[in-house]
């Protein structure tokens, strides 16, 4: 896939609409951050944050940091937990009963090397049943596989395959999951 080019100089009427895209999801996610968690209030703005595209039984603890929530999917029995950070400019898609541990950062977007004015965007891509390890950061572009573990503190800037457990900067594949077979 290749990369899409967005020119921070030019003020185009997209560019624009992902200006107010930006401060629609950081508005929100203040208030996210401040309202009691575990009330229909608290649900509600989640929803809003994501204009639906959020999966049954999924939840989003406090602590969460998100550019653009609009670009995000996120499916059924998602768990992210606090301090979530996502540049989701490239787009983010979560499918169903992924875990994503604390501080885990998703950037979708990097600078080009020599006009840093110049956003860089990919999509990233969390297969069902993966599970992100504490502190993982996941760069622009990346797949990470179905029943795949990242482990805590990786930094992963290729795709994981299925059942794959990834660690380290960068993160280097170290041994399958053995997935279970459903009776």
């Amino acid at each position: 896939m290749e990369w899409e080019r967005v020119d921070l100089r030019v003020p185009t009427p997209e560019l624009q609409a992902t200006w107010a895209e930006t401060r629609r999801s950081e508005e929100l996610c203040f208030r996210i951050n401040t309202t009691m968690p575990y009330t229909e209030e608290y649900q509600a703005l989640v929803k809003e944050l994501f204009q639906g595209q959020i999966g049954e039984g999924s939840m989003v603890r406090q602590g969460v940091h998100i550019i653009m929530g609009n670009r995000m999917k996120i499916g059924n029995h998602v768990s992210i937990m606090y301090n979530f950070v996502c540049m989701s400019r490239g787009g983010v898609v979560i499918e169903d009963n992924v875990s994503i541990a604390a501080n885990t950062q998703i950037l979708t977007n990097n600078h080009d090397e020599q006009e840093h004015r110049i956003l860089l965007c990919k999509p990233v891509v969390i297969r069902r049943n993966a599970w992100i390890g504490a502190g993982a950061t996941i760069l622009p572009g990346v797949t990470i596989g179905e029943n795949a573990i990242v482990g805590a503190a990786a930094v992963v800037t290729r795709d994981v395959p299925d059942n794959a457990i990834v660690v380290g900067n960068p993160a280097r594949v170290i041994r399958t999951v053995e997935v279970r077979k459903e009776s």
